[in-house]
């Protein structure tokens, strides 16, 4: 959470500062600000809310300078105002700094600094570390940042300029990530690759308990305990334009409309059609010791954590292995049993999440083999897992996670195919469903070319104050996700369940005033589902269904229906999703709701 951008070179800092903090706003909206350093003076302007506040601040007023930083705050110490907004400085305002993470030790260093009377403004946690730098300085500002870091308990990515330095950027990184954009004449830093985009291709990307110290003619990287290191340049694939709205309304819009492409990108050079196969380069080097696992743990916190259930469905059913899908959070605190041959796989879009990387740190240190399913190319998660393989979805900007959901669930299904093909499935039933996952991307067209349709439906419910969201089997996790689409992005408080266990509580709730959207669509448990609607309407609930194409008995019982087409029973998330999200977006778009940058959310959750 939050986002950290900086620039040293030829050209005025401001307007890449500025820039930048647009394409990290995402990542934390309760304030902002930028420093800028000049050979006279060091200037910062903070202000409250989003970067547009900022920028009318500094318009026709802005300063000027060579260096500088900008910090975008997702508040956690401290409520989001101007004082505590970043950049932070120490008494002098000589040394100016921007962090994210959170110093779990700041509270007994500001008691120590007050002692030696240092002065504290903010309620943050991030000021502490301007003052220890401060403190630690004898004329080696080097020595006392490295010094400084030393002292820090928690996580941290940080970001300084100093007048006792003037020519320089220091940054480190404990936790919190940190990317270095390498330019001619000209650095970056930021956290992560969208800022660096439009200036630079080639990034390094530091790890835990590195720094770096920018000029605008080098880059030297180290370690915190001062050990040189060379690091290797990274080349981001991706343009300008994948980071751009492309004439939708919002990212989020865009990103649905985007999946037909992303679950086929998700797939591509990865089907061998002909022999019913699956070819996963990133996991070849363990692909026995997967197949032979007796036991995978999923790992992983929001939408992930719904893509990761149904990964237990595709898996126990297809495949015989169990699997046990774990809330990062959950797991890395309650001692989790680990036995040999079992396997690990950390899912998450950032390749950031701190509950995620911290879980999947435990299971290492259990000696478990540790596998990835992340999007961000380079990020940390793609980097401590043993092996893993990319979601190719691209930049996920929404806050709300959409395509990166269907990505993750199209890899889950190629890891399933893979051990499914080298254990059980014959090379008939393989060929089957890599044909019916072929289908996916023209299917999930044919929806959202309802968009319009369900976008009138939305009208009809975009007053309400509560959702139920049903379904069984593999649309159970999908009942999951689109109430927290719903939540996330409308306020409008929404649960997902079990069809069968709303009898077990929720139903107590069903009245005229709550709508009830249940995934029915054609499967083993149809009937089932349908008596579960039955006993909605039995009490005047009101009902819109994802139903299949071609039931012509569904309309009998729901008051709207979305029709998705057919496909294989394990491919249906992959489509049923689609409406939930376009519902979600479209309700909350009438209610007048930023869809995407909700309230309180950020879209990389690096803090616990």
């Amino acid at each position: 959470m939050c986002g950290i951008v900086g620039y040293i070179g030829n050209n005025n800092a401001v307007p890449v500062l500025l820039q930048g903090l647009k394409r990290l706003e995402y990542r934390g909206y309760d304030s902002a600000g930028i420093a800028v350093l000049n050979e006279s003076e060091l200037v910062t302007v903070k202000e409250v809310g989003k970067i547009r506040n900022l920028e009318n601040v500094l318009a026709g007023n802005s300063p000027e300078g060579y260096v500088g930083i900008g910090h975008t705050r997702w508040a956690t110490h401290g409520e989001p105002n101007k004082v505590n907004a970043h950049p932070h400085s120490d008494d002098s305002g000589n040394i100016v700094l921007i962090h994210n993470g959170i110093i779990e030790n700041f509270a007994v260093l500001k008691k120590v600094l007050e002692k030696k009377g240092h002065t504290f403004r903010s309620e943050t946690d991030t000021e502490v570390i301007a003052h220890l730098i401060a403190e630690l300085y004898d004329g080696n500002f080097e020595k006392a940042f490295r010094k400084a870091l030393l002292e820090l308990e928690g996580t941290f990515g940080v970001a300084v300029i100093t007048k006792y330095d003037p020519d320089r950027i220091y940054v480190a990184r404990k936790g919190s990530p940190i990317v270095i954009g390498v330019g001619e004449n000209e650095n970056y830093v930021a956290s992560d690759v969208t800022p660096l985009i439009p200036y630079t291709k080639n990034v390094y990307y530091l790890n835990d308990d590195e720094m770096a110290i920018l000029s605008k003619d080098g880059i030297i990287t180290k370690t915190i305990h001062n050990q040189v290191i060379t690091k290797e340049v990274q080349h981001i694939n991706y343009d300008v334009e994948a980071i751009e709205k492309s004439g939708f309304d919002h990212f989020m819009l865009k990103e649905i409309f985007e999946q037909p492409r992303t679950i086929k990108d998700a797939m591509r050079g990865r089907l061998l059609r002909e022999e019913g196969l699956v070819k996963l380069g990133g996991l070849s080097v363990i692909e026995e010791k997967l197949v032979n696992a007796k036991k995978i743990h999923f790992i992983a916190s929001g939408t992930s954590w719904h893509a990761a259930l149904i990964g237990e469905y595709l898996i126990e059913e297809m495949c015989r292995i169990p699997v046990e899908v774990e809330y990062a959070s959950e797991f890395r605190y309650r001692n989790p049993i680990i036995c040999e041959d079992e396997i690990i796989f950390a899912i998450s879009q950032s390749g950031e999440t701190a509950d995620t990387l911290a879980a999947l740190r435990e299971g290492k240190h259990k000696g478990a083999l540790v596998l990835g399913i992340v999007n961000a190319v380079g990020s940390t998660i793609a980097r401590e897992t043993d092996a893993g393989i990319y979601i190719h979805a691209g930049p996920e900007i929404g806050v709300a996670s959409t395509k990166a959901f269907t990505s993750q669930v199209t890899a889950l299904v190629l890891i399933t195919l893979l051990i499914a093909r080298r254990k059980h499935m014959s090379v008939v039933q393989g060929k089957q469903l890599i044909s019916d996952l072929i289908e996916i991307p023209d299917k999930v067209q044919s929806i959202l070319d309802q968009n319009d349709y369900i976008r009138q439906l939305a009208e009809a419910y975009k007053d309400e104050r509560n959702f139920l969201y049903l379904g069984r089997g593999y649309n159970f996790p999908v009942a999951l996700e689109g109430a927290l689409k719903l939540k996330e992005i409308s306020y409008i408080h929404a649960e997902g369940y079990p069809a069968a266990e709303m009898k077990h509580g929720p139903i107590a709730l069903i009245d005229e005033n709550m709508p009830v959207v249940f995934i029915a669509t054609h499967d083993a448990i149809y009937d089932k589902i349908i008596s579960n609607i039955e006993e909605v309407k039995a009490r005047k609930g009101r009902v819109i269904c994802i139903a299949s194409e071609g039931d012509t008995k569904i309309g009998k019982y729901a008051d709207h229906v979305i029709y998705i087409p057919e496909t294989s029973q394990a491919l249906v998330p992959l489509l049923s999703v689609i409406p939930l999200q376009l519902l979600a977006y479209h309700v909350a778009v009438l209610r007048g709701c930023d869809v995407d940058q909700p309230r309180n959310l950020a879209k990389s959750v690096t803090v616990e």
